[in-house]
């Protein structure tokens, strides 16, 4: 292991290391069965993602030639070659897993059964539902009778089929079917048998069909194997001046579809001439990502299994909070008047944001909404409120990032809608993401404009608040509320610049600032005083920011960090990193909040902020950082870190082997933060 490597972790294999935290919650006997479950769907959506983005993206850096070690932690082919490795050794656990789940189903009584296990009753019911449903949809290709291999789509999951003769072992057919679970649900439950529950793959009711679907052929054996190809989702923008930047982002998703392989799956007990073939006439023969996976593909759709046994094999449903500051019948800008607000999602309703909304949709002395929106929901109230807003006479201004990664089709969709209902859109800064999370009401009261603020660490996104993590301060000070402002000017007229004294934007101040802090905290210990850091994000890449953190670490500084994802600092190493402690919690929600705390000689810095420490969120993102001032909120917000880091349940300790080891503090009781979380801001209010 080189000393560059010892220095920073590499984030491809830092990202793995996320995602086995994620299986091994899959793999947690106290997670309720179904939960397991959803855990190994989101480990392979994740890992899905893992391909089109990162890998793709080393993928294009080794077709150009580039060998850089500064970028990668070792050269990109040796990096390749090591996700490859980590990739299969994890597909073997999630194997192991899935094996032990449907053990663990069975003692539930639910049986996962393929079509060769089907009892009479259930038999007919098959049948029926592969007659009406399934066949209908299917559009099977003959691979022996097309010149070309046919276009596979990305992570759809298709079954190879081979037919042959019992009598004449040289006779074969090779055929393609996709399995259409974009159409049908992945999973089909049964009739119950002796009150036991059964259900099925669709990927079986195909097979259970494919004697009648090519009852044409003399063939009396078929054989059906998934395979899944995954393709780069980089988004190439043509260099059109004739065409908008609506107009590009349109085009260029439809090009995403036909992007390069990046990633290849196929059942490992495939016959060698079937993979031959298709490795051989799909132009994959010397593709090094294919990988040997088990029966079934695209596991994600395993986050929507569905629950035939007991309430117990799920997760207690927790009624979100109603925060103490907003009464029945009150305006909600009167509460905000009287004192800053902070909501902690998901255990807070995010009703309390479609209620501001709404109210500032009818009330008339508001004058103007502005709004950043990076992912926002399908059905999207917040939409509706903006648009209703507009019915109404209000100004209402929308900055739609139509380059937020996957979300591209609905923003584009939603951007239509909002025009059409007069809201101004504004594509926002070209060549930097909109990833800031603001909402500005302006109100006529007594004769004067009031301003009034939401900033935030996530999206306005009902259906994402339900699950993820994440914080929203509402406030009527004057100090952030022009400040904010003045963010949505910049973005209306990028020429022009402003001077931020309290918030912390990037590109332009936020990495001066954050820096500064970190030094002073550095100056303070040096000179003997107390000195730590309290931070939590989603990601640390950072490089200059990682070398800040360790020059803290040696002068002294405690620094205690919860880093969710990607973290490229090395922590606990001797004479450069003994003073950090970093962990990271996997559980129930998606920790997706970003909380700085800084000792400052005592009198502490507090933040909240939509930036991850990485370069494209410090240099090429429009981000914000808000302080949070008043007392009480900062108790709040400090005593909501302590109790994470408390954690002696669901905590792994991040350290140079990214073996994810439990952390298992012996206190006085169990802790598990989400959890604890709930009962600390339920007792509040």
């Amino acid at each position: 292991m080189d000393n560059e490597t010892l220095k920073y972790m590499n984030r491809e294999m830092s990202w793995l290391s996320f995602n086995w935290r994620v299986l091994q919650e899959a793999a947690d006997p106290s997670v309720p069965l179904i939960e397991r479950l959803k855990f190994l769907g989101i480990y392979s959506s994740n890992l899905d993602e893992f391909f089109r983005v990162r890998v793709g993206s080393l993928q294009r850096t080794i077709d150009v030639g580039i060998k850089s070690k500064t970028i990668f932690g070792g050269t990109p082919k040796k990096i390749y070659k090591e996700i490859h490795d980590k990739v299969v050794f994890l597909g073997e656990k999630f194997d192991k897993i899935f094996a032990e789940l449907q053990e663990e189903l069975k003692k539930e009584k639910i049986f996962i059964i393929n079509e060769t296990q089907l009892i009479e009753e259930q038999e007919k019911f098959v049948q029926t539902y592969f007659e009406q449903q399934v066949r209908p949809r299917l559009v099977p290709i003959m691979l022996d009778s097309i010149p070309e291999f046919p276009y596979l789509k990305n992570q759809v999951v298709y079954l190879a089929i081979r037919m042959s003769r019992r009598d004449q072992k040289n006779d074969v057919k090779f055929a393609l079917i996709e399995v259409p679970a974009h159409l049908l649900p992945r999973f089909t439950v049964l009739p119950k048998h002796e009150n036991k529950n059964y259900v099925i793959m669709l990927d079986d009711i195909i097979r259970y069909g494919l004697k009648e679907i090519f009852a044409i052929f003399q063939y009396d054996k078929f054989e059906a194997f998934t395979i899944k190809l995954t393709r780069d989702a980089e988004v190439d923008i043509e260099d059109d001046v004739t065409k908008s930047f609506f107009e590009k982002i349109s085009k260029s998703i439809r090009k995403r579809k036909l992007g390069q392989p990046v990633r290849f799956v196929y059942d490992r007990k495939m016959p060698k001439d079937l993979l031959e073939f298709i490795l051989t006439r799909g132009n994959l023969k010397n593709f090094e990502n294919v990988i040997p996976g088990g029966r079934y593909h695209n596991a994600k759709d395993f986050m929507s299994f569905p629950n035939v046994g007991s309430n117990h094999l799920e997760n207690k449903k927790l009624p979100a909070l109603h925060h103490k500051a907003f009464q029945k019948h009150q305006s909600i800008f009167k509460a905000i008047r009287e004192k800053d607000i902070l909501l902690h999602f998901p255990y807070h309703s995010f009703h309390h944001i479609i209620d501001l909304l709404r109210e500032a949709a009818i009330d008339p002395q508001v004058k103007s909404i502005k709004m950043t929106l990076y992912r926002v929901a399908t059905n999207s109230n917040v939409m509706n409120a903006l648009m209703n807003a507009s019915r109404n006479g209000k100004s209402v201004t929308a900055v739609i990032e139509l380059m937020a990664r996957f979300d591209e089709e609905t923003n584009i969709y939603w951007t239509r809608k909002l025009e059409e209902e007069g809201v101004r859109i504004i594509d926002g800064v070209p060549g930097l993401k909109v990833h800031a999370k603001l909402l500005l009401i302006s109100r006529e009261e007594n004769g004067r404009m009031v301003y009034y603020a939401n900033i935030g660490t996530g999206n306005f996104n009902e259906t994402t608040a339900k699950i993820y993590a994440d914080q929203a301060l509402l406030t009527a000070d004057k100090r952030l509320t022009r400040e904010v402002n003045n963010v949505f000017r910049f973005l209306k007229n990028n020429y022009k610049a402003f001077a931020y004294r309290h918030l912390l934007v990037s590109p332009f101040y936020m990495r001066k600032r954050i820096d500064k802090l970190i030094k002073n905290e550095i100056e303070n210990a040096r000179a003997g005083k107390e000195a730590y850091m309290y931070i939590k994000l989603n990601s640390l890449v950072d490089r200059a920011t990682i070398n800040r953190l360790y020059e803290a670490s040696q002068a002294g500084v405690k620094i205690k960090m919860l880093v969710r994802g990607i973290c490229s600092l090395v922590p606990g190493v001797a004479g450069m990193s003994e003073n950090i402690e970093i962990i990271s919690i996997v559980d129930k929600y998606l920790e997706h909040s970003r909380i700085l705390i800084f000792c400052n000689g005592g009198d502490e810095k507090y933040f909240i902020t939509s930036a991850d420490w990485m370069i494209r969120n410090l240099d090429n993102r429009v981000e914000v950082a808000a302080p949070i001032y008043d007392k009480n909120l900062q108790s709040e917000l400090k005593n909501y870190l302590m109790i994470q880091f408390k954690d002696n349940s669901k905590a792994r300790r991040i350290n140079e082997k990214q073996n994810n080891p439990y952390r298992r503090l012996k206190l006085d009781r169990k802790y598990r933060a989400q959890e604890d979380i709930y009962e600390f801001l339920k007792n509040q209010e």
